[in-house]
């Protein structure tokens, strides 16, 4: 049996003022059981909440124990700036002319934290690629239900793009895509040699072969509804799993971003080809198309529109000198692993 950290508790004099300050810093919700006054509040943050009790001494030295963040969406010094207009305080700039370092602050009450370098930064200075993220798959899901919900009614039996499917049927099989990823990490100890055996059939000869479907009396919305489930699912499941855990997946035995990013490429790709179907527009970010294709597709040019590149990957169009792919498949081995192209294998 082990521990789990449940909260992280930090002793204050109001406790509901600084609550509402770490708030807005994590961008986290405070607990509805919370009023100003009260002697404890919780702001639930993603992983482990933080909770700030009152007590009647005040901080009298530096912190043994600080939180570090980093920012999301935006660059360390962006993220300084910001804190400092919620009203931090700078103790110490430890940042770098090279942009590496960090920048310690302290809230409303004196409690010292520091300021990281965003992913993205880390990135740049070390010149690695940017990991794929649960965070990535629930972009990738939402903005393809998004857009899917304009569809017109009377369009979801027409071929999706270039496949034999139709656009219910790919809807279906991008869900079961989603679930059939996310329950690769599902058992105690995950099989490297055969997926989790649940019946996967179709439901007409040349249809896809699918374990989840969608209850056709619920229309185009419940069938959305089952994509955003199974998204959910597989976002749950990449950011739980710890990172050493390997499962099997039959373009090679992977690591839960590896499931993210085949998640991810899934929906871009699929949203593609029921956007060509339903009449739609569909023009995924391109960071997110860049971080899939660095993930799953190593011999995959450099530079231009990645959006584009991933769709060249994926045998769905051509490049510039790159003929249009008639077979391919991705590398789905941790990036310290890959050794083999993606060409040549089976659609």
């Amino acid at each position: 049996m082990t521990s789990h950290v449940r909260h992280i508790t930090i002793d204050c004099a109001d406790a509901y003022a600084l609550a509402g300050f770490w708030a807005e810093v994590l961008g986290a919700p405070l607990s509805d059981d919370d009023l100003p006054g009260d002697p404890e509040a919780l702001v639930e943050a993603p992983g482990a909440a933080v909770l700030f009790v009152q007590v009647p001494d005040g901080k009298r030295t530096k912190n043994r124990v600080h939180l570090d963040v980093q920012p999301q969406d935006r660059s360390r010094d962006e993220e300084v700036e910001r804190l400092l207009a919620l009203g931090a305080t700078l103790v110490a700039d430890h940042r770098k002319p090279n942009g590496r370092g960090w920048a310690t602050l302290a809230d409303p009450e004196g409690n010292e934290f520091c300021v990281e370098c965003s992913a993205a930064e880390r990135a740049a200075l070390t010149g690695t690629p940017l990991p794929v993220t649960a965070d990535d798959v629930t972009t990738a899901v939402r903005l393809a239900v998004d857009v899917l919900a304009g569809a017109p009614a009377d369009r979801w039996e027409e071929p999706a793009g270039s496949l034999t499917w139709t656009c219910w049927e790919t809807a279906e099989h991008l869900s079961d895509d989603l679930f059939a990823y996310a329950v690769q990490l599902g058992p105690r100890t995950p099989s490297l040699e055969g997926d989790v055996p649940y019946r996967w059939a179709p439901e007409r000869q040349g249809g896809p072969y699918n374990a989840v479907l969608a209850d056709r009396e619920a229309g185009p919305a419940g069938l959305l509804a089952t994509l955003e489930a199974s998204g959910a699912l597989l976002a749950s499941m990449v950011r739980t799993t710890p990172p050493h855990v390997r499962s099997y997946h039959g373009y090679g035995v992977s690591d839960p971003e590896g499931f993210a990013a085949m998640g991810v490429v899934e929906t871009l790709v699929h949203a593609h080809d029921l956007a060509r179907g339903l009449g739609l527009e569909w023009s995924p970010p391109r960071e997110l198309c860049d971080r899939a294709l660095a993930r799953l597709f190593p011999d995959a040019p450099e530079g231009g529109d990645r959006w584009a590149v991933l769709l060249w990957a994926t045998g769905r169009a051509g490049l510039p000198d790159h003929p249009r792919r008639t077979t391919w498949r991705w590398d789905g081995r941790p990036v310290a692993d890959r050794t083999a192209s993606s060409a040549g294998g089976p659609v």
